[in-house]
């Protein structure tokens, strides 16, 4: 066994500077939402090359309200493409694997203010800069450097093993909902997102929405004439900030999300509004997202959600008169999930690092955003492992990844594999 270890470690070290420049190759590729394909291309051909049998799909639409799994779009998903390599076990006996990331990535946001441009990746140090280089970038290319790891020192797995490299993360999870409606599952789920080198214990759910007031437009000259669809929307997220204190007061009765500060986490992400300087605003449009519990029905919690909206229209006098509140759901709208402690993939993962971090225990903690973990686990009841490396400044200026950390976790993906696929010399 210990022989065996230290050839996949060095295997992981002789290919490690092959592996930052795949990296950096990926980061070139700005694969926002519907731009994925040339990403997706690169790694197709990757795998290909690799021996694998390369599945490519676009994310389904048709089963928006449909399937669980599936959450509201808005967007025409005709150049949304996921693709899964898959190859089969060498042996017999073996669990399977799936190594499950996102290609998608958030826009750059203010690109003058980075301080080098944000899909042009740079080398600092310990650290590459860039767009999507830690979310989730370097966990993808880990999942496949690990299994070269296992093949370079002259094994074979015996479960059979997926990469998936799916769209859609960022903003519905349609892209995993869609690889696992077709089947692209396994006895355990890995997804190598930036966790700081630790397990995600828990996520929250996540619905994302769309709000919009409607003023009355009028002249500077005669202000009281009108109504600032702008002014209406800034008060109604005032009244949302009340719904996110009655929800954040939950965490007390939920075991894992006591200690945390904030797991719902109101979130404004995008405003609108008016269509000139010296008028007053006819309409305003924010999106944004809210989180709550694992355990809970999204449906349920967007009924509430939408419930509250309604109460502030009838109660608030600002809001008298015709409706001047309009609501959408326009992405996630997905369950939160716990990984029950314990369990053998756990076992695997925890003995994996260990033995990548000189005997120090995996710790965990939980993660209150949206995770593509959460499919396979609430919908297929798959153990979903959710560890990867340090980054800092994801959705953020100057996104990096640290290259020491996508190190040790490439050789504990590569260790983690090997024991829970089980190996034999190739």
């Amino acid at each position: 066994m210990d022989s065996r270890n230290d050839r996949i470690l060095k295997a992981v070290d002789r290919l490690f500077d092959d592996q930052v420049r795949f990296l950096e190759t990926l980061v070139r590729f700005p694969s926002l939402r519907n731009e994925e394909a040339a990403a997706q291309d690169f790694i197709e051909a990757a795998l290909r090359a690799r021996g694998f049998a390369v599945s490519r799909f676009r994310t389904d639409a048709s089963r928006i309200g449909e399937h669980p799994a599936f959450s509201p779009a808005t967007v025409d998903y005709a150049e949304s493409w996921n693709v899964v390599g898959r190859k089969p076990a060498a042996g017999s006996g073996g669990r399977s694997l799936a190594f499950n990331s996102h290609v998608d990535v958030v826009p750059a946001g203010s690109p003058h203010r980075w301080t080098s441009p944000p899909f042009e990746p740079v080398r600092d140090g310990d650290w590459l800069y860039g767009r999507g280089a830690g979310d989730m970038k370097a966990g993808l290319v880990a999942s496949i450097f690990a299994l070269d790891a296992i093949a370079g020192a002259g094994l074979s797995l015996r479960g059979d093993v997926q990469v998936q490299s799916v769209v859609e993360e960022e903003i519905t999870g349609n892209g995993a909902a869609t690889a696992f409606t077709l089947g692209f599952t396994a006895d355990a789920v890995l997804s190598p997102e930036p966790t700081d080198e630790q397990l995600v214990r828990a996520n929250a759910g996540v619905l994302k929405f769309r709000l919009e007031t409607k003023g009355r437009p009028a002249h500077p000259r005669e202000p009281e004439s009108g109504q600032s669809a702008i002014d209406l929307m800034i008060r109604l997220i005032g009244h949302l900030r009340t719904l996110e204190a009655r929800w954040i007061a939950e965490r007390q009765d939920k075991r894992l999300f006591g200690d945390l500060a904030n797991p719902v986490a109101l979130t404004i992400g995008t405003i609108a509004g008016g269509d000139w300087i010296a008028s007053i605003p006819s309409d305003c449009a924010v999106e944004g997202r809210i989180g709550f519990y694992p355990g809970e029905d999204p449906k349920a919690r967007a009924a509430e959600f939408e419930a509250f909206v309604e109460r502030i229209q009838a109660e608030d006098p600002a809001f008298a008169g015709e409706r001047l509140v309009g609501l959408d759901w326009v992405g996630v709208m997905h369950a939160g999930y716990e990984l029950p402690e314990g369990g053998e993939a756990e076992t695997c993962l925890r003995a994996a690092h260990a033995d990548t971090h000189a005997g120090e225990d995996l710790r965990a903690y939980v993660m209150a955003c949206y995770l593509d973990a959460a499919v396979f686990s609430v919908h297929g009841g798959i153990p979903a492992l959710v560890y990867g490396p340090v980054a800092e400044n994801i959705h953020g200026i100057d996104e990096r990844v640290s290259l020491s950390s996508l190190r040790r976790v490439t050789k504990t993906l590569a260790l983690f594999a090997a024991d829970w696929c089980g190996v034999e010399d190739s």
